[in-house]
């Protein structure tokens, strides 16, 4: 399998990272790009600032370099592997539905505003582990590999634990990461029984 950076992950990253920049270079400077930027967060209905829209542009906007890092990483990192997998149109509607997914689960369950590429890459990421189960991953802090499925079982069991405990210091959008991560194992399922011949 190619392991080079296929072309929808690579431009996934160069528009996350333009509009990173955009939000530091003209985020703070008032005006309509100002605005503009600050109106592609993903708000809750009840707010009066919410549009359909922002069910995409939310992906597109990061909370700060470290959120940024990770995101991209993760969407280098099991994106990659995957739309080499399955070819670059049933990957970029894989991404963008599960983005749509964590979206929803956001204004559904979530109890704020909301940004960034996480809850597409859980997707990946229950995807990834649904398709190479036994792959062994190292995962911060663990000081030792452990196989990709128990990897996302852990994950998926760490933003069941903070949605559910609601803590207020907590600026993580854990239903928006489970929304991902239950529409990417639904389809992956779905084109595992439809499409054996061409799924790993």
């Amino acid at each position: 399998m190619n392991r080079s950076t296929p072309p929808i992950v690579l431009n996934l990253i160069i528009i996350n990272i333009l509009f990173f920049f955009a939000e530091l270079l003209l985020g703070g400077s008032g005006g309509f790009v100002a605005e503009l930027i600050a109106n592609l967060t993903l708000f809750p209905i009840e707010s009066g600032f919410f549009q359909p829209y922002q069910l995409i542009s939310y992906m597109f906007l990061h909370a700060g370099f470290s959120h940024l890092l990770l995101n991209m990483f993760g969407l280098w990192m099991f994106g990659s592997l995957m739309e080499n997998l399955w070819g670059p149109k049933r990957f970029l509607i894989f991404y963008v539905v599960c983005g749509l997914a964590a979206g929803i689960a956001q204004l559904l369950l979530g109890n704020g505003p909301a940004v960034g590429a996480s809850g597409a890459i859980m997707g990946l990421l229950v995807a990834y582990g649904y398709t190479f189960p036994n792959t062994q991953l190292f995962v911060f802090p663990i000081p030792f590999p452990i196989k990709a499925k128990w990897a996302v079982i852990g994950i998926l069991a760490l933003d069941i634990f903070g949605g559910l405990s609601n803590s207020p210091a907590d600026n993580i959008a854990h239903f928006a990461h489970l929304g991902g991560a239950v529409i990417g194992f639904i389809i992956v399922l779905y084109w595992n029984r439809t499409d054996r011949q061409r799924f790993y």
